[in-house]
């Protein structure tokens, strides 16, 4: 695997953005990531710039309720008609990312890393990884065992126990020019009876929880939560934060 291309850590600008429609947040990403490609092309063509200047991002959001389709999803993993989503308060996108189906909603934490790989390392099996990785290691602080299912990206409780996995963090991402946008969605204190309407990310055998379902029910502090994971990333990634 490639390692880091440089002798400083990569810098990231974290914002929490708290409750933001998903068409805007997804907007907002779209600014941020043409940014960094602009900003890459330059370095480019003026050799006084470095590469090693570049402004990475790393969005925490909540969205309300909606349905995202990536490229390479089957539309017909979506249950309901855009009509039935608006009447029970979701919406619905089809996006530029990789992967099928998913449902993104209150309780839940989803995250928008915008990196340059080109800082970090040239491997988007790599990236999933550790993307997984983090999300592995912040349930472990929370005492929940989770892990991986091989040919499946995400994040699983009882991966090797046939009939009982359920995925509690899934992925889905979109990189260009080795730089990364969209990523992960959480299941921290989501209401899974959202997930009825789909069929999660095209598995139709395999189940959804969260970690308040894993904790008996008990509502996790999103804060807490947050707090643990930004952690995990950095140490996963190895970056520096910018205030």
């Amino acid at each position: 695997m490639s390692s880091l291309k440089s002798e400083t850590r990569p810098l990231v600008l974290f914002q929490d953005l708290g409750h933001e429609d998903y068409k805007i947040c997804w907007e907002r990403q779209e600014g941020l990531f043409n940014s960094l490609v602009e900003y890459k092309m330059k370095t480019r063509r003026e050799p006084s710039l470095s590469l090693d200047d570049q402004k990475n991002y790393l969005l925490f959001v909540e969205h309300p309720p909606v349905y995202t389709l990536g490229k390479s999803g089957d539309i017909r993993h979506l249950l309901k008609s855009e009509d039935e989503l608006h009447g029970i308060g979701a919406s619905y996108y089809a996006i530029n990312r990789g992967g099928d189906i998913t449902f993104h909603g209150p309780g839940q934490i989803v995250g928008y890393p915008i990196f340059d790989l080109e800082l970090f390392f040239t491997d988007i099996h790599r990236y999933l990884r550790t993307l997984e990785e983090a999300i592995i290691l912040t349930l472990r602080d929370f005492g929940i065992d989770s892990g991986r299912i091989d040919g499946l990206t995400g994040v699983w409780i009882d991966p090797g126990i046939l009939g009982k996995e359920r995925k509690i963090a899934a992925m889905g991402v979109k990189c260009s020019r080795w730089i990364t946008m969209h990523g992960f969605a959480f299941n921290v204190n989501t209401d899974l009876r959202w997930f009825d309407y789909i069929v999660p990310c095209g598995i139709d055998d395999k189940a959804v929880t969260s970690m308040q379902q894993e904790l008996n029910g008990a509502i996790q502090d999103m804060s807490v939560v947050k707090k643990k994971l930004l952690f995990h990333l950095q140490e996963q990634f190895q970056f520096d934060l910018l205030e």
